[in-house]
């Protein structure tokens, strides 16, 4: 089945821009990044659109459909009606390059601030042994394709540009929850991720994980039981009287 298309996309660069429309042929099975291939092709032969695998694993081509952060190769045309307008806009919460392609470097200063995976200093690779309960609770952040949808929609920083020199957003939290929960990790994040991360800020709304393409529960299995560790540390009396007494003894 094939039928004509509505489409608004967004033109423009750091400096400004707006909403160009577009009537552009549809054809059974296609995704928005389809369409937008046939744009470039046939009408904008210069229209700027970051892609890669175009198969949902590379995390390369996310912006925002109909102002709903997505995927552009995973958001099928069948999912909106051959009369309405789809709206394609880059990501809000990043500067603009050119037209759909968005500057991410913040992500990676970011990844760069998290100390590395710090395992006991006497134990050798060859030694380490995992239960498998624990395996599968790590293995499910490490699905993550960093495509920054959910950094793209915690509005933490995408409705206040200041809190970006304080908070590592969701995908980053999620890294340190990642780590704090291993049970060869030796160091304490629990600190650092509220004074130095800004777990603080994170409110659980859970938008989060609405837009993960890969189904991580990230609020729910990351950002909350890293909220609750931290609560533990700071304000637990039998936790910090433990604390305290073992760095005496240690002390001595």
């Amino acid at each position: 089945m094939t039928y004509k298309a509505s489409f608004r996309v967004w033109r423009g660069d750091a400096a400004g821009g707006q909403l160009h429309d577009f009537t552009v042929e549809v054809n059974d099975g296609e995704v928005v990044l389809d369409v937008l291939h046939r744009i470039q092709a046939t009408q904008a032969s210069d229209l700027a659109v970051r892609w890669n695998c175009k198969a949902g694993k590379c995390g390369s081509c996310s912006a925002e459909v109909n102002g709903r952060p997505r995927l552009l190769c995973m958001t099928r045309m069948s999912t909106f009606d051959e009369n309405e307008v789809v709206t394609v806009t880059p990501m809000r919460t990043f500067p603009v390059i050119r037209d759909l392609v968005t500057d991410v470097s913040f992500n990676y200063a970011k990844a760069r601030e998290i100390p590395a995976f710090a395992p006991p200093p006497d134990l050798a690779p060859g030694e380490y042994r995992m239960q498998q309960v624990d395996v599968e609770r790590s293995q499910e952040f490490r699905k993550c394709i960093e495509c920054f949808l959910c950094q793209n929609v915690c509005h933490v920083i995408r409705d206040h540009e200041d809190n970006k020199q304080h908070y590592a957003g969701p995908r980053y939290l999620m890294r340190i929850a990642e780590l704090e929960m291993h049970p060869l990790d030796v160091a304490d994040r629990r600190e650092t991720a509220q004074a130095e991360h800004g777990l603080g800020y994170c409110n659980i709304t859970k938008c989060c994980t609405e837009v993960c393409p890969e189904g991580i529960h990230i609020t729910d299995n990351a950002l909350i039981p890293m909220k609750e560790r931290v609560a533990d540390k700071r304000y637990d009396p039998l936790v910090w009287l433990g604390t305290n007494l073992f760095r005496r003894r240690k002390g001595r």
